[in-house]
């Protein structure tokens, strides 16, 4: 069902119309949100970004909001009735697409970065104006201006780099002056015969896209941190995704963690990992994939933590093939040194519904005890036996066996090395 742009003319001829907004609401917790299922088509009906109105949402609302152009994903956090956006929709076209002269939203907005200011103008009454700046969309719309201004701007930028590179060259005084008039395309031979000269350049072409390049890794890397917590996991979460998509994640380790440090993500580093390279093959996976997530778990509790949720979200995947399998995957991470034995005790203590239900949670706290129970006990002996082992602490030797990959206590007779080019008293260190 259609609606008129300007939703106080009631004229049902009126030429201006746009979709009805459709929100969907999805997850639950704290992870709900709305979907805007139609905002491109709404945008493309306001002549205005996809990304426009829904920020406006998240403005209005306090909630954060998450874009996914590729997929045309417009979403605000939390639960919203489409009512209630609509409504608020017409505060957005009221402020940014309406005309203040004719009410008509034939309307472009201009961008000037340098004063900060957004401009207005009118196709249909030729109305040009300003914009109040003070909504919190404004310093959005300056960060992010549409696309035909930002070529507008670009254009303005080469523009600049023709006249330096006439004014370095041999061209007289009357080209330059004409290149200062900001004339619309349409102009006389001449001229295009000029443009063209010198605009395929190589050397001016590369000096403009190293430019461009180098200014837009800067914006990315500092837009991405100002994003939510939510939208830094989700490009980290891609990023993974794409490193396995391509085949090459076997030895991606270090990428994925520059990764996550520059989103400053790390802790969580390990759910999402688990949910990308683990499946109900989980046993021989830890194998594969220990270097990965030792760089998020080594000395990290936190991180460990996070391990611990992705495997209960695992186990309510694969709840068939992993719930009877609990103590032995744990197990595996225990001896991969993914997981501490203070961060198992603590986790097992206390049962949470964090990642599933309280239910499951439960049955994986069941199933977990007689690991548990072996980690306990051996503990308490390892307390006992703490008197002895400091009796002939300096007749141990730790010798690592290739063949069992792991770590072995050997009890050796002191020996004096003939290699030694001094006797050394151990005491006396």
């Amino acid at each position: 069902m259609s609606l008129n742009v300007n939703r106080s003319v009631s004229d049902q001829f009126y030429r201006y119309k746009m979709p009805r907004l459709i929100a969907k609401v999805e997850g639950k917790g704290n992870g709900i949100k709305t979907v805007i299922v139609n905002m491109v088509d709404v945008a493309k009906a306001l002549n205005r970004p996809p990304t426009y109105p829904t920020k406006f949402f998240g403005c209005e609302l306090g909630a954060q909001t998450q874009f996914d152009a590729k997929n045309d994903r417009y979403i605000v956090n939390g639960s919203h009735e489409a009512n209630k956006l609509q409504d608020m929709l017409d505060g957005f076209i009221r402020k940014f697409v309406l005309c203040p002269e004719c009410d008509n939203p034939e309307t472009d907005l201009h961008i000037n970065p340098k004063k900060q200011t957004i401009g207005n103008s009118c196709k249909a009454c030729g109305y040009r104006g300003m914009l109040d700046t003070r909504h919190k969309l404004c310093t959005f719309i300056l960060k992010n201006p549409p696309e035909n201004e930002s070529g507008s701007v670009k254009k303005e930028k080469e523009k600049k780099n023709r006249k330096k590179d006439k004014e370095n060259g041999s061209s007289g005084g009357e080209a330059g002056n004409r290149n200062d008039i900001d004339a619309p395309d349409a102009v006389d031979g001449d001229d295009d015969d000029e443009d063209w000269a010198e605009e395929t350049t190589e050397e001016a072409q590369r000096r403009r896209m190293e430019e461009i390049s180098d200014h837009a890794k800067g914006l990315t890397l500092s837009e991405d941190l100002e994003k939510s917590l939510e939208e830094r996991v989700n490009i980290f979460y891609s990023f993974v995704k794409q490193k396995k998509d391509s085949g090459s994640i076997d030895s991606a380790d270090k990428d994925i963690l520059a990764e996550a440090e520059r989103l400053d993500v790390k802790a969580m580093g390990p759910l999402i990992l688990s949910e990308l390279l683990f499946d109900d093959n989980i046993r021989d996976q830890i194998k594969k994939y220990k270097r990965h997530f030792l760089r998020f778990c080594h000395n990290n509790k936190k991180a460990q933590k996070y391990l611990l949720g992705g495997f209960e979200c695992l186990v309510k995947l694969y709840p068939s093939q992993l719930l009877p399998r609990v103590p032995i995957i744990l197990k595996a991470l225990y001896d991969a040194d993914l997981l501490e034995e203070d961060v198992i005790l603590a986790w097992a203590e206390k049962v949470s519904k964090k990642y599933v239900s309280k239910e499951l949670a439960k049955e994986i706290h069941a199933k977990a005890e007689p690991f548990v129970k072996w980690l306990k006990e051996a503990e308490e002996e390892s307390e006992g036996s703490d008197e002895e082992e400091d009796d002939e602490e300096d007749n141990v030797e730790v010798v690592y066996s290739s063949a069992a990959r792991e770590l072995k206590m050997e009890t050796t007779k002191p020996v004096k090395a003939d290699h030694e080019e001094d006797d050394i008293d151990i005491d006396a260190i």
